[in-house]
């Protein structure tokens, strides 16, 4: 990359707001567009049995807890998952509301918790992005005192160039690729809703 076009790239990372700003000031390190909700609420996705009392307990009975792992896990294919809803609840007709209750409770528990451990990365992508930014302003600054130095150390302008080069590289490739790591709170969030609604149709 031409030296020119690298603070080209510089300037634009360096001006204010070119970094993401957070939509929300109550979340200043949260960057995407999506509105961040730190805690989902079960009553947005469940019209069943309330889930307050289950605690644990679904993580007691082995049966439910290995069907809340797999079809709690992304990789399986949501008509699988709820096929297996199905099956699980049309198994045992006397206990099924409960039996629902404790699934549900653990889908939430589970996706919840994934959601959660997700938005932290985010949120820590996002703090190593600013503090990269910051690194990158630092070596602007740098640049422009060799370039204003009489008989400068040309060795010295051209190993800060690669640095610049290269950190404004890494730069611009994790910020494109924020828009698609964002998304996945909102895929969790859409499985969650697919999953409950599989489970109260199964004891409806």
């Amino acid at each position: 990359m031409k030296r020119g076009l690298a603070l080209a790239l510089l300037i634009c990372l360096v001006v204010p707001g070119a970094t993401a700003l957070a939509a929300d000031p109550r979340y200043p390190d949260w960057p995407c567009n999506q509105v961040k909700v730190p805690e989902l609420s079960p009553a947005a996705v469940w019209a069943g049995p309330p889930i307050d009392d289950a605690g644990g307990a679904w993580e007691q009975d082995p049966q439910i807890k290995d069907l809340v792992t797999r079809i709690a896990a992304r990789r399986t294919p949501i008509e699988d998952a709820e096929k297996a809803i199905a099956s699980f609840l049309a198994a045992d007709g006397k206990d099924k509301q409960t039996k629902a209750k404790l699934l549900f409770a653990g889908v939430f528990a589970t996706l919840n918790r994934e959601r959660s451990l997700v938005m932290n990365g985010i949120e820590r992508f996002s703090q190593r992005q600013k503090h990269m930014a910051e690194r990158i302003r630092a070596e602007a600054a740098q640049m422009r005192e060799l370039q204003d130095t009489p008989g400068r150390d040309e060795a010295k302008v051209d190993a800060l160039t690669n640095a610049i080069n290269w950190d404004t590289r890494v730069f611009e490739d994790q910020r494109r690729t924020i828009a698609y790591v964002c998304e996945v709170p909102t895929t969790i969030e859409h499985r969650l809703g697919a999953l409950a609604r599989a489970i109260q149709q199964s004891i409806e």
